[in-house]
């Protein structure tokens, strides 16, 4: 009976936060700012470099390994290109005053599973303990013929 009321309990209070979270943003869509710097590519389509959610946490959208100086990917296979990505996505969370010590979760997308080694090597010198949740998968294609493109989450 007691651990009924606690399953109770807990999903009432999760839906009364759900019902709070949803009408609040529903009332003032300004919670939601975006996010842009010139120190990484401009999105090339109908995205946001970054949204800030008004809620704690940052989404920086995927970064492809484009120098936002010459618009083209770094020489070099998928180590300068993840380089390039997470260089990228460290200056969009500068942008909004985060760092990558902020970010708690990163997708990180592959044309070729093979070069999971080698990204992984940049990867860890980008960021330190405690390591953010990951996801890496590998994709038929990227944008641009990339090999690599990495997105985030970060918290304030």
């Amino acid at each position: 009976m007691q651990t009924l009321l606690r399953i109770l309990t807990a999903s009432c209070i999760s839906a009364m936060l759900l019902a709070s979270c949803c009408s609040q943003s529903t009332k003032d869509n300004t919670m939601k700012q975006r996010i842009d710097t010139q120190n990484a590519p401009a999105a090339i389509g109908p995205y946001s470099q970054a949204i800030d959610s008004g809620t704690g946490l940052v989404f920086v959208s995927g970064q492809l390994p484009i120098d936002p100086a010459t618009g083209a990917f770094p020489e070099g296979g998928v180590q300068e290109q993840t380089r390039q990505s997470l260089t990228n996505a460290k200056a969009i969370l500068e942008a909004a005053g985060l760092g990558l010590s902020n970010v708690v979760k990163t997708t990180v997308f592959l044309a070729d599973m093979g070069d999971f080694a080698a990204m992984n090597e940049v990867y860890a010198q980008f960021f330190s303990e405690p390591f953010p949740a990951r996801s890496a998968v590998a994709v038929k294609t990227l944008p641009k013929g990339a090999l690599v493109e990495v997105e985030c989450i970060a918290a304030r």
